[in-house]
């Protein structure tokens, strides 16, 4: 699915709202709060209260560890869309992904390293 900027949208609103959906689609809901902070080559996602009930119940059973390596075994499976949401999004490459969460807090972050805009972009800094 192709992310579409709507006009009145900032980039960093897009892929918040990219993210929750993308979110919501991989493993049945999606955060309550999300936030994109955009950087030069750099953008964090911030996502909160992702986890579903069967997650949250691993949680309580202290299954921290076994909780982030299933969830980011999907997350990885799926790094395609991950990339494309951001790529969609800036129309800019991504270098490199990566992914973590806190699984106490249940604060997930996603981090995307753009390609440096070259000298056929003017060779600005920001996207």
């Amino acid at each position: 699915m192709e992310t579409r900027l709507k006009e009145t949208d900032s980039i960093p609103a897009t892929i918040s709202r990219e993210m929750v959906r993308l979110y919501k689609e991989l493993f049945g809901r999606g955060p309550t709060k999300a936030s994109t902070v955009i950087a030069n080559d750099l953008i964090v996602c911030t996502l909160e209260d992702t986890l579903t009930p069967a997650e949250r119940n691993m949680a309580e059973m202290g299954e921290h560890q076994k909780l982030r390596d299933v969830r980011l075994f999907f997350q990885y499976s799926t790094e395609d869309a991950f990339r494309s949401t951001i790529e969609n999004a800036t129309g800019r490459k991504v270098r490199a992904f990566v992914s973590g969460m806190d699984t106490r807090e249940d604060l997930a972050t996603e981090v995307f390293y753009l390609e440096p805009l070259g000298e056929a972009d003017g060779g600005n800094e920001t996207a």
